[in-house]
């Protein structure tokens, strides 16, 4: 071997244990092979040392791709943890799950009584309301007329929700609410003696009127329970 390619040979394995040398798990095999050098200089000839040198660089070489994969596959799994998706894709979807969720964590729960089945019709219904009636307002002295119509599922939908939800109307800021019946779905009218108020039904208008209130999460539980007065 001549002096030249046994100074790079040494140079190149030299900066490959050195590379490694802040890795735990490679400090026992870095202090073998530091140790390995000078035994076989001397005690291999020059046509020895240059193919176990070789092979020791091709051994520090793969054990560097090695890490490097263990370093890129650990930070693929670290990302996928931060970035795992949330959202369960489906709004309805999410609603129940995140009841069966409530449930499952009471030990309490009495699963011969849960009936998601009525929650999850109850929340057709609202996709029904919320998206498919038809909803003609008229300002109206003191507040807001609204003419609630549709059809088929729709209007069985409108019958089921409206007159409950007038109720709850009936009890936030002082409102006045009432229904009612129509041929093909409800009149619900919500006044105010104060003017403020009277701007803010109007404002809010039908849809605004229809998600008022925090009564919705607690009910779509009592329901799930099966412990519902009413649909609503």
């Amino acid at each position: 071997m001549t002096s030249s390619t046994r100074k790079l040979v040494i140079i190149t394995a030299t900066a490959a244990v050195t590379a490694l040398a802040s890795m735990a798990f490679v400090h026992p095999i870095t202090k073998a092979f530091s140790q390995q050098m000078p035994m076989m200089n001397d005690s291999m000839s020059g046509d020895q040392q240059m193919p176990s040198m070789m092979h020791m660089h091709g051994m520090m070489q793969h054990m560097m791709r090695g890490q490097a994969g263990m370093q890129m596959h650990g930070q693929g799994t670290m990302e996928m943890g931060l970035n795992a998706p949330t959202r369960p894709g489906q709004d309805a979807f999410g609603a129940i799950q995140e009841i069966v969720r409530i449930l499952e964590a009471d030990p309490a729960t009495d699963w011969s009584n849960v009936n998601l089945e009525a929650l999850r019709q109850h929340l057709i219904d609202m996709n029904e309301v919320t998206l498919k009636a038809n909803a003609a307002a008229t300002q109206v002295d003191g507040g807001l007329e609204i003419a609630v119509t549709g059809e088929g599922r729709t209007l069985v939908a409108i019958q089921r929700m409206i007159p409950d939800h007038a109720q709850e109307l009936n009890q936030m800021n002082g409102w006045h609410a009432k229904i009612e019946t129509l041929p093909d779905g409800v009149r619900l009218t919500v006044t105010s003696n104060d003017p403020k108020e009277v701007a803010h039904i109007r404002g809010l208008g039908f849809i605004g009127l229809l998600v008022s209130g925090s009564h919705h999460q607690p009910h779509h539980l009592a329901m799930a329970k099966n412990e519902m007065v009413h649909q609503h």
